[in-house]
């Protein structure tokens, strides 16, 4: 906890909490936030500190730091505070004072200055977005509405990125199509492919699979493109009650939806790529992240809502977005090193997990996709 505002970054003072004090008194803390550090072994985040203006001292929880996957060891009068279980990463070293409590003297990041080290400007955003379409401004502002992003109007320069990923002719006017009024109502799905290259996973073709109400959309993988035509999908819609339409040959009018999105997911994994100077083999990875933040992105389908939130009725955050394509260092686990080996592997940034908090590595020693959630980034390296 802490009376200094000017220490915390990502103030939320939404919270509503109390808080008993050592006499007994409750206090109404104002807001929670992150504490950003400076150790001898480089920057630290504290995250969930409450702010509680007129505090005397600023009070560090054991408990707090033990969630949030630090170790605490005391001993011979010190306390050591530690990255990992094996003690070994000292982040602090603290002497017990005269009144047997463990004074700890930290120097703090304030606030301005970290919010410039972390480039809150709008177009790190729309690259961390997957190139979100600055174009459609009203899109832009209701997703920055809706996810509480730095404002979008003020910008300056072109997106290399876009201008040779996103190219294309003027549309067509089209009619009003019937629209679902609830979920799982009506599914637009389509297969894009054959690529020119295979993916590092052998893959030819992407699906996609779109709720018409919500607008939120599915991906899966695969080597051929036959799976709607087949007897056995034929068999299975019938033994679930589903209706099967299927459009005419050349006619992707008819699929207008899931055309669309295709072509909006083909032309933001392709400026992610450009951007970052990535081999063709790397689409299919591409791809899914844009699903994965076209999904966390405003919909009109449904008013003030991204599509995740329309079709689930749950708000997801997006602090944990980062550019694709970036240069990024994984932590390797104690068990998977010798004592001086690196505690770091140096990949690329390939997207997100199941959890939002996981994060596709591709390892540059291995070639292979590893899943990590400790990783360092350097989203301006290619």
């Amino acid at each position: 906890m802490t009376s200094q505002e000017s220490l915390l970054i990502n103030l939320d003072k939404s919270v509503t909490c109390k808080v008993k004090m050592g006499t007994g008194d409750m206090v109404q803390p104002t807001g929670t936030g992150t504490l950003v550090v400076e150790t001898r072994k480089g920057r630290r985040y504290i995250n969930e500190v409450l702010f509680v203006p007129g505090l005397d001292e600023n009070l560090f929880s054991i408990g707090k730091m033990m969630e949030q996957g630090y170790y605490i060891l005391f001993g011979g009068n010190y306390a050591l505070i530690c990255d990992d279980s094996s003690l070994d990463n000292v982040v602090a070293k603290v002497a017990m004072a005269g009144n047997r409590c463990f004074p700890l003297s930290m120097k703090s990041i304030c606030s301005m200055g970290m919010k410039a080290a972390v480039q809150e400007d709008p177009w790190i955003w729309h690259r961390r977005l997957g190139h979100l379409n600055f174009a459609s401004m009203k899109k832009v502002q209701q997703t920055q509405m809706v996810l509480g992003l730095p404002d979008f109007s003020e910008k300056e320069g072109v997106c290399e990125g876009c201008v040779y990923g996103k190219s294309h002719r003027e549309p067509f006017e089209n009619e009003k199509p019937w629209r679902a009024k609830n979920p799982l109502e009506l599914i637009h799905t389509d297969v894009c492919g054959p690529m020119q290259n295979e993916s590092i996973g052998g893959n030819k073709y992407f699906i996609t699979f779109i709720d018409d109400y919500s607008r939120m959309c599915w991906k899966l993988r695969s080597d051929r493109g036959g799976e709607y035509t087949s007897h056995e999908f034929l068999e299975y819609c019938s033994d679930l009650g589903m209706e099967r339409q299927l459009t005419i040959a050349y006619s992707p009018q008819q699929n207008g939806i899931a055309e669309r999105r295709n072509r909006t997911i083909c032309e933001m994994a392709r400026s992610m790529m450009i951007e970052k100077k990535l081999l063709v083999k790397f689409w299919a990875d591409a791809v899914g992240t844009d699903v994965y933040l076209q999904n966390r992105c405003y919909t009109t389908s449904v008013t003030d809502k991204t599509k995740f939130e329309a079709f689930t009725g749950r708000k997801l955050g997006v602090k944990h977005l980062r550019v694709f394509g970036s240069i990024c260092y994984s932590h390797i686990p104690p068990n998977l090193r010798q004592k001086f080996d690196d505690k770091a592997s140096k990949g690329i940034f390939m997207g997100y997990g199941s959890c939002e908090k996981g994060y596709r590595i591709y390892n540059l020693q291995t070639e292979k996709i590893i899943l990590s959630r400790s990783v360092v980034f350097d989203e301006n390296k290619s």
